[in-house]
């Protein structure tokens, strides 16, 4: 089992625990293992192969040693099996609905009889949750909406969730001899914020069964649905589809060009393509003869005119390479053909991290472990950016607390010298009429306000887009963060007219964030886009609320590449000077 499959198991269990009224402290003791393992670099197979000792990972006791053990050997969970005799596995999908946690679940359970998402909405439907002590219409009403969402995105893994996935399965095909070369293509590469299935791409010459066979063989898969010479697929234990396509070297770019896609880029390319007589396919790039009708050729017929790379593809039209986050026919080839691409933001030109939290709020770990933490990844500046004290349920910062996490503030800066600046920041609650959540007297002593909506997100989009812009509007507030309230497969986005938003961030000189948690990825890369072409400053910020949370930020430099931007045009990629210049001179 994959370290994600392993969360995954554990994770239910916790949950189904829960639901059931399990003590308290052994559900927290399966999270805390949760985490830890969602967090780990190595596989856990690696590390039980290698005689390393589980325990003295963070969060691994006995137990949970005993367990992981277990998973890795028989692909089960004794515990979990017996949790599910009395509690309906079912149950643990339901608390993946937005505003349905264990508590409401078990309650559901126990006196409606739900056990899935199906029936909660059967259950709507008949009037019998608004019944319900602590439920009543309105919540009944979000429970609708979070089901409506959960449909939209079921079938759909995150970046992060696939990520563990694509480094072990090109590892194992690049164990065999002879494939040249191994790719994954689709929607992958080219950045979206979710994965449907996984597309890879062998280069290998002559008979592709053998490469098809030692694929099906890979420890992950619990099911082969096709297997051939060029052809197979399995699907994973997660439910991810995984196809399989084998090409010869001479054909790899382009069968990596045109199974990266998207098929409008693809259709575009081949349009162009026949003006100029010439065929392009997943076999490469042709010439069609004069006289010649290109519907009576093969598929590789006609004369080849390039197709072992995409570099030979594109200039087989005369057009320069295209990165393929951009390639969703919005632009990019005539960009291309006029050698106006821009140059996409790289990982590592960001100098420095703008959103956090610490132990002050709801992070995980203390002010010093995250600023040790920034200096290691490289960074310039940092700001820690605890809630404010609207966020009851983390036990958000109130003007006084806020003062005094100032001093540990001080005194961190004052230990870690000149290796980092460290900012004093917040995450400030937009409320209800637009107001901030913090006095203005704090507000101007902050170096960084990060402003952001955590409550009432069923407002109309009147209401929610007058209220953002009245938190723009104040003069105090330096950065938006997560605009559209959204978490991907949970959430949709609250109404919101984005263009008024991003009309008044430009005009008050307001950066707005691309979160790079991977639930997250707000704002999406067509609102990026819009906030580029409006000159509105954008900051890339992980949003961490522990160390590992740092790591997230590759996939908002991710999103921020799919809406063609470059070091210009990221807020943190300016040195520290540039970025205090910046916040001290809106003051």
């Amino acid at each position: 089992m994959e370290n994600l499959d392993i969360a995954r198991t554990l994770r239910e269990t916790a949950d189904l625990l829960e639901i059931q009224g399990a003590n308290p402290f052994r559900i927290r003791a399966y999270r805390n293992a949760v985490r830890t393992v969602e967090a780990l670099t190595r596989s856990l197979q690696d590390m039980v192969e290698f005689g390393d000792d589980l325990t003295e990972l963070q969060g691994v006791g006995k137990e949970m040693d005993a367990h992981i053990r277990e998973l890795l050997q028989t692909g089960q969970l004794s515990t979990l099996n017996a949790v599910i005799e009395e509690v309906p596995r079912t149950l643990a999908e339901l608390t993946r609905l937005d505003g349905v946690g264990p508590k409401k679940a078990k309650k559901l359970y126990d006196e409606l009889g739900v056990e899935s998402v199906e029936g909660l909405q059967s259950e709507i439907e008949k009037g019998s949750v608004q019944r319900l002590k602590g439920f009543g219409a309105k919540s009944a009403d979000k429970m609708l909406r979070a089901i409506d969402d959960h449909r939209k995105h079921r079938g759909r893994f995150l970046r992060s969730e696939v990520e563990p996935y694509v480094q072990s399965l090109l590892a194992w095909m690049r164990e065999l001899p002879g494939v040249a070369r191994v790719e994954v293509a689709g929607s992958w590469r080219r950045g979206r914020e979710t994965i449907g299935d996984l597309d890879l791409l062998a280069a290998f010459d002559g008979d592709g069964t053998p490469v098809v066979e030692h694929f099906t063989r890979y420890d992950g898969a619990v099911r082969v649905d096709a297997s051939g010479s060029t052809k197979g697929n399995v699907v994973l234990r997660s439910g991810l589809s995984v196809d399989l396509r084998v090409v010869p070297r001479t054909s790899f770019g382009a069968a990596l060009h045109y199974f990266t896609g998207s098929k409008e880029h693809n259709v575009h390319l081949r349009t162009l393509g026949v003006k100029q007589r010439l065929r392009i396919n997943e076999w490469g790039v042709f010439e069609v003869p004069e006289g010649v009708d290109p519907d009576s050729l093969a598929k590789d017929g006609g004369i080849r005119r390039g197709g072992s790379t995409e570099e030979e593809v594109f200039g087989a039209l005369g057009l320069v390479w295209i990165p393929p986050e951009l390639r969703e026919d919005r632009g990019e080839i005539d960009a291309a053909r006029n050698d106006a691409l821009p140059q996409l933001l790289e990982a590592g030109d960001l100098r420095g991290d703008l959103h956090m939290h610490s132990t002050w709020t709801d992070g995980k770990a203390s002010i010093l472990e995250m600023v040790e933490a920034c200096i290691e990844r490289g960074y310039e500046y940092v700001a820690i950016t605890d809630h404010s004290q609207a966020v009851t349920m983390v036990g958000g910062l109130t003007p006084a607390r806020v003062r005094e996490q100032w001093q540990e503030i001080e005194e961190v800066q004052s230990r870690v010298g000149a290796r980092i600046r460290v900012l004093r920041g917040q995450e400030v609650d937009i409320m209800k009429d637009g107001s901030l959540d913090q006095p203005d007297d704090i507000l101007a002593e902050l170096d960084v306000v990060v402003a952001s909506v955590h409550s009432f997100m069923d407002m109309d989009r009147t209401a929610m887009t007058a209220r953002i812009v009245r938190a723009i509007e104040h003069g105090g507030v330096d950065i938006l963060g997560h605009a559209t309230g959204r978490l991907l497969g949970r959430r949709e986005p609250y109404p919101l007219d984005v263009d008024a938003v991003l009309a008044a961030c430009a005009e008050h000189d307001v950066a707005v964030e691309i979160n790079a948690h991977p639930r997250r990825l707000d704002l999406n890369d067509r609102y990026l886009a819009r906030a580029r072409e409006r000159g509105v400053k954008i900051v890339v910020n992980s949003d961490a609320h522990d160390v590992r949370g740092l790591d997230v930020m590759r996939f908002g430099v991710e999103q921020a590449r799919r809406a063609w931007l470059a070091r210009e045009h990221v807020l943190n990629t300016r040195s520290a000077d540039e970025v205090v210049g910046w916040l001290s001179g809106r003051a």
